[in-house]
């Protein structure tokens, strides 16, 4: 469905599950930006419930990274609020009893780098213009 994160050659994933330290886990690089998806597993099923960014592009026509706390993607998923202005660190633990769900599977995109230069919101509208296309909905947790 999103055909164009097969550009991306810099990209990972991890798994998290509310009974490990998300900064532990999150193999995210810390001095780069880009695009995530967050997919939920649960009772045998897989759903993409999240898609968010870290960086945009600034008045110089450089994307940004992130730089406090830990720095670029990994921080934007560890330490990015979600549910109100708690850091997901706390909040994806709680979200993930409260749905009952196994695990999540985060997968991540660098967008900007020597071989790419697309600014991550871009793309994250794109990607969530995409799934209300396909899906007539935005992925629950970009609801929240």
């Amino acid at each position: 469905m999103f055909d164009e994160l097969n550009r991306y050659k810099d990209n990972g994933h991890f798994f998290f599950t509310s009974k490990v330290k998300l900064s532990e886990v999150c193999n995210a690089p810390s001095n780069k930006s880009g695009v995530y998806l967050v997919y939920a597993l649960a009772k045998g099923r897989i759903e993409l419930i999240y898609i968010g960014r870290s960086g945009k592009r600034g008045s110089d026509g450089l994307v940004s990274v992130r730089r406090a706390g830990l720095g670029g993607i990994k921080d934007r998923i560890v330490n990015g609020h979600q549910f109100g202005k708690v850091a997901r660190k706390n909040s994806w633990p709680s979200q993930i009893l409260i749905e009952d769900i196994e695990a999540l599977d985060v997968y991540w995109y660098v967008t900007s780098d020597n071989k790419n230069d697309d600014c991550p919101s871009v793309i994250e509208n794109l990607l969530l213009k995409r799934h209300l296309e396909f899906f007539g909905k935005l992925p629950r947790w970009n609801k929240i």
